[in-house]
């Protein structure tokens, strides 16, 4: 589509050019859409061409609004404010605008760019279940990824399992002292919430000796400085003993990695789930046990190229002082890695296996640190595609009840969270009523439809680097910014087309003339585009939820004021479905990139 900016852009030269004989400088024409309190589509910033002009600021927008009207006379009208002339489109030009927007298939996708994008998101620890925080990775992670594609990225989904290091340990420790053989099956506890039990029971453990040690020592726990309770922590059993046992994983030990393989196969089990529940899977699973032996190569070619150092200890570091930053450690003095060593090895491995033009890792703002030196370090061993590590950092999610602590078990489970969302909807749902003519299975399907709807919007529609507070009750509110309001939009659009369909009535576009509000919503339509285009440069789905919402309040608010189905012209009541059913395809298309279904009735 030839668009305003593009038509304009064009007559906006040919103008200065026979107006004041030269070709204006680059830059010097500035288009953008028109403030909403002024009338006009496009605004022209004429303060650049005074010099050229030789004029007042509102003696060259008159000039070069009335050679622009003249030119094309799918200009209806101008008017000037000072130095910017506001130019006013035909409703003929939105016509032809129209006709293309609901003529195409997929209205908002972007052609194929030739660029490959691998998204990294999830990346749990096998030492839990996931929560609401990985929730939010999880759906930042997803529906960046759509939006990439929508884009015309090749986009390749990638999940990063930290399987493997002192966390996974703890839980492994603790379930040999204190399990008695418990199993997913004798328990009838989903997998990783059993594993995660046995993570907050070893902090138990944990606090318990600290506390024996400090009174051994003749402390009292409650007076402790952090000092002595690291000190007594060193000393106590546990810390001893899931040390030993992470240097006997690297070694290879037997027993320990069969423990390990069983416990994180419960886990697996659970995981996929969770990841089924909400809608959402990759294209490949990378699991740090088994990239983490590439990192510990990539460590000795720096040493041997002097770009990182082994302490007396043994440990490995980086130096990076020079670059602003500290030292960093990749290797313990026993010889284990940490994380960063993996994630040198797995952005290799990365790299030789799909050659991406950028990788976006979706990982909360506490590692941005993490992130400038993985950067640094990669650059450092003369990996060229350094800079193609882009860092989506996002904001932790808060409750109404404060943050949440894994280690104390006090964090809300993605598997009570979308339990929870299931019941809001079905509560609020029966409530408004109007579910008489399903049955218990579409009832069923549509309480998940709204809640996970709910759920998703309700996280997606917040700048990720913003810290958030989630709210359930508020998420699922069917007026206002949420999901379900964009649902019933839909649900409405689609219930006022069968109708249409029922009344054998025409759904086209047929030329009548726009009034001013259906103007304002093929230009919404008509900017779908664009905004796809800027979320995906943002690394922002926030824009396209937040457009979805504009769009599905601008069309309740056409549908309260003008008649669809009872308008006296046959020719405006087809082209007005025509507009119902553009709305609806784009709100598809919106939710789809954020991963959120529209059900048919609601």
């Amino acid at each position: 589509m030839t668009d305003s900016f593009d038509i304009l852009g064009k007559l906006a030269k040919e103008a200065v050019v026979k107006l004041y004989g030269v070709e204006p400088a680059e830059g010097a024409l500035q288009l953008q859409a028109t403030r909403k309190e002024f009338e006009g589509d496009v605004t022209l910033v004429v303060f650049p061409l005074l010099k050229v002009s030789r004029k007042t600021p509102e003696a060259t927008a008159t000039e070069i609004g009335e050679f622009m009207k003249a030119a094309d006379s799918r200009i209806e009208s101008f008017n000037v404010v000072k130095g910017f002339l506001n130019i006013k489109m035909s409703s003929s030009y939105w016509g032809e605008v129209f006709s293309e927007i609901f003529a195409a298939k997929d209205w908002g996708q972007h052609p194929s760019n030739g660029r490959t994008v691998m998204v990294e998101f999830s990346s749990p620890n096998t030492n839990k279940p996931l929560h609401l925080g990985h929730i939010r990775n999880i759906l930042l992670g997803w529906s960046v990824s759509q939006l990439l594609a929508a884009a015309g990225n090749n986009v390749v989904k990638v999940n990063l399992v930290n399987d493997r290091g002192i966390h996974i340990c703890k839980s492994m420790y603790a379930w040999l002292k204190r399990g008695n053989g418990a199993t997913p099956e004798s328990t009838g506890i989903k997998g990783d919430h059993l594993v995660g039990d046995y993570y907050v029971e070893y902090n138990k453990m944990l606090t318990e000796e600290t506390g024996n040690a400090l009174r051994s020592a003749g402390i009292d726990p409650k007076e402790a400085t952090d000092e002595q309770k690291a000190e007594a922590q060193r000393s106590t059993e546990c810390q001893k003993a899931t040390q030993a046992m992470l240097v006997k994983w690297e070694q290879g030990d037997p027993e320990v990695r069969a423990l390990w393989a069983k416990m994180n196969g419960w886990v697996y089990e659970g995981f996929d789930k969770t990841y089924a529940d909400l809608g959402v899977g990759f294209d490949k699973i990378y699991y740090e046990s088994q990239t983490y032996l590439l990192g510990k190569s990539l460590v000795e070619e720096g040493l041997a190229k002097g770009v990182f150092y082994r302490r007396d200890d043994g440990s490995v570091w980086c130096d990076l002082t020079a670059d602003g930053l500290d030292e960093k450690l990749l290797l313990r003095s026993d010889g284990t890695s940490v994380y960063m060593t993996q994630d040198l090895g797995t952005a290799c491995k990365r790299h030789e296996e799909y050659n991406f033009d950028e990788i976006i890792y979706v990982v909360g703002n506490e590692q941005n640190y993490h992130f400038q030196v993985l950067k640094l370090i990669l650059g450092k061993l003369g990996m060229p595609w350094a800079d193609a590590i882009y860092h989506m950092s996002y904001g932790m999610v808060e409750l109404p009840e404060g943050k949440m602590k894994s280690r104390e078990g006090t964090v809300v489970d993605a598997d009570d969270l979308i339990a929870k969302m299931y019941d809001t909807a079905r509560e609020t749902s029966l409530e408004l009523g109007k579910l008489d003519d399903m049955d218990a299975a579409q009832q069923d399907e549509l309480f998940m439809t709204i809640g996970l709807g709910a759920l998703k919007y309700f996280i997606i529609k917040v700048d990720p680097r913003k810290t958030m507070l989630f709210d359930p009750k508020e998420s699922i509110d069917f007026n206002g910014n949420t999901g379900p309001f964009i649902q019933y939009t839909y649900a409405r659009i689609k219930s006022i087309l069968r109708k249409a369909a029922e009344q054998k009535l025409a759904v086209a576009f047929t030329g009548a003339e726009f009034i001013p509000k259906e103007i304002e919503i093929v230009k919404l339509l008509a900017s779908f585009p664009d905004k796809v285009a800027e979320a995906a440069e943002a690394h922002s789905p926030a824009l396209v939820a937040n457009y979805a919402y504009e769009l599905a309040k601008e069309f309740n608010q056409y549908y309260h004021d003008v008649s669809v189905l009872k308008a006296d012209d046959d020719k405006v009541r087809s082209q007005r479905l025509a507009l119902l059913a553009a709305i609806a395809q784009v709100l598809t298309k919106a939710m789809t990139i954020l991963g959120i279904r529209l059900p048919e009735k609601m």
